[in-house]
């Protein structure tokens, strides 16, 4: 058999789509290289805050935020009337650190700053208005 030249250009062509997908598949490879640890949080970025929280109602389930975000039964997430939609945030109380999302706009439940959907309340054990502490997350 014969090789012309189109076909080894084909052949070529065919090798180099190889390596390009191997070599892919190592970079995404990479960034999961010790999945023994789970998955990377991202880094807490500048100091830790302080700030009032309290749950919000439970009766809000099945609405939809002003962020667009539907609350269910296992949404975690906060209420925040100056971070935007979607800003990433440690919440912490006690010995628990939770990253979470703003999932609404507003004033938390008397007053507070941060509204806490009931299940991140239920994470970090939070059933009243507390001063709990928060960090931005890169």
């Amino acid at each position: 058999m014969r090789l012309t030249p189109s076909g080894a250009q084909r052949g070529i062509a065919a090798v180099a789509v190889l390596l390009l997908a191997a070599l892919v598949g190592l970079a995404i490879a990479s960034r999961f290289r010790d999945s023994s640890s789970g998955p990377k949080l991202p880094a807490r970025v500048g100091n830790w805050y302080q700030a009032r929280a309290a749950p919000l109602r439970a009766d809000l389930e099945g609405t939809t935020t002003a962020c667009g975000v539907r609350l269910e039964q296992e949404t975690m997430g906060i209420a925040d009337p100056v971070l935007p939609c979607g800003a990433r945030i440690y919440v912490g109380y006690g010995d628990q650190d939770v990253l979470t999302l703003v999932i609404g706009t507003g004033p938390g439940p008397g007053g507070t700053r941060f509204g806490l959907t009931p299940a991140l309340a239920q994470s970090l054990g939070i059933e009243r208005p507390v001063t709990v502490r928060w960090s931005y997350a890169r």
